[in-house]
Order: structure tokens, then sequence, then C-alpha cells
């Protein structure tokens, strides 16, 4: 596939090899948000990555992502902490994947349910925490 090179005006106006910088990306209105690339060429949404996962392009973009998303998966954890804690990989709207932590019941966490970022990082394992946006109305079994 052929791509044809860009100007160095183009080539400049990005972050440097793709790397997250909060100052190029547009500002919003709240304070805490998940910073996400995308790439110029193919448009792919992906978290924290020096290549595109799809056409290994460097040219990438940061923008700032809504903060909602649909939880993939969950797990419980028991290592290396007091007490039990989640780690949930959540889709975001824009689609990209990202590892972090929904506040809630341990067992009231499935796969499906929809979250609202609610801090960007975590002051403990630096991972992003989320807040069920719906109440899960499940039957008891």
């Amino acid at each position: 596939m052929y791509h044809p090179s860009g100007s160095v005006a183009r080539q400049t106006a990005g972050s440097s090899a793709g790397l997250l910088d909060p100052r190029t990306a547009p500002r919003s209105s709240d304070s805490e948000a998940i910073l996400f690339q995308r790439c110029t060429w193919c448009a792919t949404a992906m978290y924290h990555r020096l290549l595109c996962p799809v056409c290994q392009g460097s040219d990438l973009r940061t923008e700032r992502s809504e903060g909602t998303g649909t939880v993939r998966h969950a797990t419980v954890v028991h290592r290396n902490t007091p007490a039990a804690r989640n780690v949930s990989l959540i889709e975001m709207a824009e689609g990209f994947v990202v590892r972090g932590r929904v506040m809630g019941p341990l067992i009231g966490i499935h796969s499906g349910d929809r979250v609202r970022l609610s801090t960007a990082k975590d002051p403990v394992r630096g991972e992003p925490v989320f807040q069920m946006l719906d109440e899960p109305y499940r039957a008891w079994i």
C-alpha cells in the first residue's frame, strides 16, 4: 500500500513519535480525561502506542476521550492487596480499549455494562477509575 509522504508542516503538526502530549490535545472543560492517539492515515484509535497496530504508521495525533465506554471483561484480583479489587477492560466510545477499575460491588460488574470515567488516574495504581452509568437490573437466580 502506498502512502504519499506528507509535507514537513504536516509531519511536525502532531506530537513527536505519536507520544501522548497534553499540550497538543484539544482542550475540554473537564480537567480529568483520558488521552488517546488516532492514526492520521487509517483513523484507528489506540491507547499508549508508538505505532498504529493496523497500518504501522507513526503519524499519530493526540485526542481527548469523551469518557464513556462499555465493560468488555471484568475480573476480581486478590493478589498483592489487602482486599479484593476488580480489573476491567473497558472499550471506550472512540474505539480503543483501556484497562481500569470500575467502582461498585465486585459481583455487580459484568460484561456489557456501560461506564463513565470518574478519575483519569487513580493515585495508588495510576489507572483510570470508572463508575457505572446504569444500575444493573438483574433478576436473582
